[in-house]
């Protein structure tokens, strides 16, 4: 069973990044939501209400694939930059008269901490997981938004992202460049532990090309911070950062020392359901009326489609 908190992982670090105010999402973060939504092909589940965990870390552009995809579903914003969030979809919106010469429905969305318990069929998380120093919190969280039978869509970083970078640093002898990423099998078993049914756990690889260090050290600021507890502790000088500049660009260039720098990026994706509470047989058995009033609807709902 995986540990509670991920080992190389530093919370403070990892609360900071959360605190940080965003306007703009990664271009890696919308090309993966763009991937995970071709996923919803396969479920057909119907969606009222639908929860959306950092939509600006996660990509805009994303989260209004899928608001297309569920044009009469209500959103839950749920963020804890409550100011940024609000800026950002300020800044993408389009205008109202465009809206309605496009004839495009507004959509309606309530921006929270945290939904209400057991509201929504879908919980959307793109690219959150792996910043988060409690894995096994949010989960929990995820599974009190959703209603029985309702899914959960996220997608993480995993273990093989930035080898090529790690395995510069460690011929350095320089501390690690990011924290150790969960593999997709201790996800997939957290989900269970979480009280999930039915995950479904799949990655894939993506190279991305660069063609200077400094553009490629641009793109990781986008991404995130280095959140590894054995991180330097210190500020860099300019002579530090000019050496890794040069290291960067000398040993990263792949196929060839004239191609581009190359760096790896392991995109775990899962899925899983919120199935029916099941109750203990015991002498006496205490069961909650939620619980007693969710077991019924379930009962009701399957006698009806056989």
């Amino acid at each position: 069973m995986p540990a509670d908190l991920p080992p190389t992982l530093d919370p403070v670090a990892a609360e900071r990044w959360a605190a940080r105010a965003l306007t703009a999402s990664p271009w890696l973060h919308e090309e993966v939501a763009r991937r995970m939504g071709e996923r919803l092909d396969v479920i057909r589940l119907p969606v009222q209400q639908w929860a959306d965990w950092e939509p600006v870390r996660g990509g805009l552009d994303g989260h209004a694939l899928v608001a297309k995809r569920y044009p009469d579903a209500k959103c839950f914003w749920v963020s804890a930059q409550a100011g940024s969030a609000l800026a950002a979809t300020k800044k993408e919106a389009k205008p109202w008269w465009r809206r309605l010469a496009s004839g495009a429905p507004r959509e309606r969305v309530e921006h929270v901490l945290a939904p209400p318990d057991a509201s929504v069929q879908l919980v959307w998380g793109n690219m959150l997981a792996h910043h988060v120093a409690a894995p096994q919190a949010l989960l929990a969280a995820w599974h009190r938004a959703l209603a029985v039978d309702g899914f959960v869509m996220f997608s993480c970083l995993g273990p093989d992202t930035l080898k090529q970078l790690r395995a510069l640093y460690g011929r350095l002898g320089w501390p690690a460049p990011a924290h150790e990423f969960t593999d997709m099998h201790d996800w997939g078993d957290q989900l269970v532990a979480a009280g999930f049914a039915e995950p479904v756990m799949d990655m894939e690889t993506l190279t991305l090309q660069f063609e200077s260090p400094e553009r490629l050290l641009a793109e990781l600021r986008e991404l995130g911070r280095n959140l590894a507890v054995g991180r330097f502790g210190a500020l860099r000088g300019r002579d530090w950062r000019a050496r890794l500049l040069a290291e960067l660009d000398q040993g990263l260039r792949q196929p060839a020392p004239g191609g581009p720098l190359t760096l790896t990026f392991e995109v775990i994706y899962g899925h899983a359901l919120k199935p029916a509470p099941r109750h203990a047989v015991a002498g006496q058995t205490h069961i909650a009326l939620d619980d007693m009033r969710a077991s019924l609807r379930t009962r009701q709902q399957n006698s009806r489609r056989s």
